[in-house]
């Protein structure tokens, strides 16, 4: 960006590149490839009843089988129900009786097979795929436990090894089934913010034909360059822009803007979100899987399906408890069959320990985690493209801005005034009556600052003007100019001492100053700049106060750099670099041992993007900028930055419970099942460790659902 004074010296009427800043990420998404509008929860699921393979992960997609759990579930509960009043051992504890009649001895082996083979069998199935892969999982555990119950139960039944597991193999597939529609529903609850952007498109549009008629088609069949109408209170269909008519719509669902956002011609408006007072009439831009909300969508599910560091922990776990079961099993057997010899004793613990080995609760532990934090961010503006940039900002050290566009607004604005004897909002009033009809970025601005205060409109005529000076009207029979210090030259005026000194001061902060003259008198100066977002100066406070390091990056002049920072209590800042080397500084930071994290929103701030440990793009930057970073701001907020942090850590924070939870049962029920504890009376049965599982998984999934209840805004 070039130095101000360059740039505004002399009023000269030129304009500002904005980098072609786009709002709500329209250009950033609408190349993405969204499939469908299903979510399927970042959960690789461990097989599928028919087997199928999931590529990517060596384990099988069964995230849609809610429905298949919950009815196998109650089933095998019903068929369960007679194997536990036909068990002696359970008849002794609770001291009652069942009528006894001819074959009634096989009423709990019948229905225990029928129980396997319609509750367990699936689970059989869902560990093929493991197997096959050589990575073995958790459906390879559950398949472990209840075959072997139920191997152990038929060859107790036939070669009289004592009492068979049929009471406990039923408990431990109903308790299983159990667990996984707990986690199917929790995994669909917590992609529900999806589903309900996946509603927010209407199915119908009302398109305005060329000869003005209006026709309602499907939203299907709409083609670009369109023109539809939007009713108060309508979804809007497509992305667009509104060729005529002006109302508020409400986009708090896309972009995590609780007002609604003012919407007139030339104006871009997002599909699904809702308009409110006014009709408009919008031009169709993007259709179909190229809209901003599939955009949001693609980016939401690629995040919950993409695995991070402690997600892949996790499934190594898996397998490492595969391999600790069997290991534990061969040594219970061996210390077992030293100290008593090998009796059904030793057997019963071995089987034990097989049974209860398998953590369903360790599958849950972090996909549940990453399903709820991934929408939780896209209902902040905040859309994830790479899950392990989320979990990497939990340890960001430093940060940098790009100021431009990023802390700053990217346009002019008024930041000061001095009057000489007059009223501010007079002299603001009449400037801007004077710059009304001007383009230049200066006078938008000075135009802008009126409206921001709600001045009244002056009547000025008589325009002229002046080439590479300023502009010239009339005002109530006096000569009105604004202008640049040439203009003063040219009317050959001195500054008196207090405007010189703001006007000094002003300069050296690298802001522009314009003057207003009055039939030959300085009424007023006003100095411009690049206007602070609001939003920077929390941003920053928040950011210090959680001991991550603010840093600024500019191609602006030490004087603009300074100012800037100054003004936002940064003390670490990078001033005149060039484009091709903003990464460099990155690598700078890196050397020193930190993590970096950088914003930008253009083409020049890609390498940077790319460079640091998590880059993050503001959803106004370009398509390149957007490509390079792994998290993108859908707002031009500095304030979100402080959310990705507190999520990040938010989110890490419990997957780390959930995986002591998950782990802490199995550290607790191994030794019990192998007879740790058997001299002082403490076995583990595995129907008692199957409920433990339970409980497990239940407080896993309980603990997840606690961070939806995490204040991303405080």
């Amino acid at each position: 960006m070039k130095d101000s004074h360059e740039m505004h010296e002399g009023h000269h009427h030129e304009k500002m590149d904005h980098s072609g800043h786009e709002s709500h990420a329209q250009k950033d998404v609408k190349k993405m490839d969204h499939s469908s509008h299903s979510v399927h929860s970042g959960h690789e699921m461990h097989g599928s009843a028919s087997g199928q393979t999931n590529e990517h992960a060596g384990h099988t997609d069964h995230s849609g089988h809610e429905d298949m759990f919950r009815k196998r579930f109650w089933v095998s509960l019903l068929l369960s129900i007679p194997v536990l009043l036909y068990t002696e051992m359970l008849q002794m504890w609770f001291g009652f009786m069942m009528p006894m009649f001819a074959g009634s001895q096989w009423i709990a082996p019948l229905f225990s097979i029928i129980v396997f083979i319609y509750g367990g069998v699936p689970f059989i199935q869902m560990a093929v795929p493991e197997i096959r892969n050589r990575q073995p999982g958790m459906m390879l555990l559950i398949s472990l436990a209840i075959s072997v119950s139920f191997i152990y139960s038929l060859a107790a039944l036939f070669f009289n090894l004592g009492e068979g597991f049929f009471w406990e193999l039923v408990t431990l597939i109903d308790i299983m089934l159990l667990g996984h529609w707990i986690e199917m529903r929790s995994v669909r609850q917590a992609s529900g913010a999806l589903n309900a952007l996946a509603k927010l498109m209407p199915d119908t549009a009302e398109h305005i034909m060329p000869d003005g008629s209006i026709h309602t088609m499907p939203v299907s069949s709409l083609k670009l360059n369109d023109l539809v109408l939007i009713r108060p209170g309508a979804s809007i269909p497509a992305d667009g822009v509104v060729a005529d008519g002006e109302s508020d719509v409400n986009e708090a669902m896309i972009t995590g803007e609780s007002l609604p956002v003012k919407k007139s011609v030339g104006v871009k408006v997002i599909a699904g979100s809702i308009n409110q007072n006014g009709s408009l009439r919008v031009k169709v831009s993007a259709i179909g899987e190229q809209t901003a909300l599939a955009g949001i969508m693609r980016l939401v599910r690629d995040a919950q399906q993409s695995k991070s560091r402690t997600q892949i922990l996790a499934d190594k776990a898996a397998g490492w408890l595969f391999y600790l079961a069997i290991g534990v099993a061969i040594l219970t057997a061996v210390l077992w069959t030293l100290a008593i010899g090998f009796d059904l004793f030793t057997l019963q613990r071995v089987v034990a320990v097989l049974v209860i080995a398998c953590p369903h609760a360790l599958g849950l532990a972090v996909p549940l985690v990453v399903a709820i934090s991934t929408t939780s961010a896209a209902q902040n503006g905040i859309l994830v493209r790479n899950r392990l940039s989320l979990e990497a900002a939990r340890e960001i050290d430093v940060i940098i801005f790009d100021k431009t566009g990023t802390l700053t607004k990217g346009e002019q604005g008024v930041v000061g005034i001095k009057t000489n004897g007059v009223d501010e909002n007079h002299a603001l009033a009449l400037t801007a009556a004077v710059e009304s009809d001007s383009e230049h970025i200066i006078a938008r601005a000075i135009v802008q600052a009126a409206k921001d205060k709600n001045l009244q409109t002056m009547q000025v005529s008589d325009f002229e003007a002046i080439k590479g000076r300023g502009i010239r009207a009339k005002h109530n029979g006096k000569d009105i100019w604004v202008g640049g210090p040439r203009l003063l030259e040219m009317l050959n005026l001195q500054l008196d001492s207090e405007i010189l000194e703001f006007a000094s001061s002003s300069g050296k902060k690298g802001q522009t100053v314009v003057y207003l003259v009055v039939d030959g008198k300085i009424f007023a100066a006003f100095a411009l700049a690049d206007v602070i977002r609001p939003e920077s100066y929390e941003a920053i406070k928040k950011l210090n106060e959680m001991n991550v390091q603010v840093a600024m990056l500019t191609g602006d002049s030490k004087e603009v750099a300074k100012a800037v920072a100054d003004e936002l209590g940064i003390n670490l800042y990078f001033a005149e670099v060039l484009p091709e080397h903003k990464d460099q500084k990155v690598i700078e930071l890196q050397k020193q041992g930190k993590k970096v994290a950088m914003v930008g929103d253009g083409v020049n701030d890609a390498p940077a993007l790319t460079r640091a440990d998590v880059g993050i793009a503001i959803g106004s930057g370009t398509d390149v900028a957007v490509e390079s970073a792994g998290i993108i701001l859908v707002k031009s907020n500095p304030l979100d930055v402080v959310k990705i942090f507190k999520l990040s850590r938010a989110s890490y924070n419990k997957m780390i419970q959930n995986l002591i939870w998950a782990s802490g049962y199995n550290i607790i029920a191994l030794p019990l099942a192998a007879g740790v504890l058997a001299s002082a009376g403490i076995l583990l049965s595995p129907a008692v460790g199957a409920l433990l599982m339970s409980v497990s998984t239940i407080v896993v999934a309980i603990n997840a659902q606690l961070l939806r209840r995490v204040d991303l805004a405080q």
